[in-house]
């Protein structure tokens, strides 16, 4: 059994910073990325961020510049933080783990924390 367990997310003015954390437990693997992804009711979960075991990166385009995803290898968790935040970035925030068991690949989800910015 897999659990990632969020925290973080609020109610933040623009213009304001947040920083998301996940940690994941049980059996997942070997991690290979880690992600945060986003969705506001009526449409599609979009990635915001996602980071490798290597290191790579990588961005939507909406949040270059004002978010950075890092993580920590050894506690199994991956960090948003969420700079110069805008009204449109209003969503609940989904953690995202991919784990290498050897045999295949298998994608875990957290419960999401809601991301509230006021204009």
């Amino acid at each position: 059994q897999v659990q990632l367990v969020e925290s973080g997310g609020g109610l933040v003015q623009a213009g304001g910073s947040l920083e998301l954390s996940c940690t994941a437990s049980g059996s997942i693997g070997s991690l290979i990325t880690m992600a945060w992804y986003r969705q506001v009711p009526g449409k599609q979960r979009e990635l915001v961020a996602i980071i490798t075991s290597s290191g790579r990166i990588n961005y939507a385009d909406s949040v270059k510049g004002r978010f950075t995803i890092s993580r920590d290898n050894a506690k199994n968790t991956v960090l948003l933080q969420m700079n110069s935040l805008k009204f449109e970035d209003t969503a609940v925030y989904y953690c995202s783990v991919r784990g290498d068991y050897g045999v295949g690949f298998l994608d875990h989800w957290g419960q999401g924390t809601q991301v509230t910015v006021s204009s």
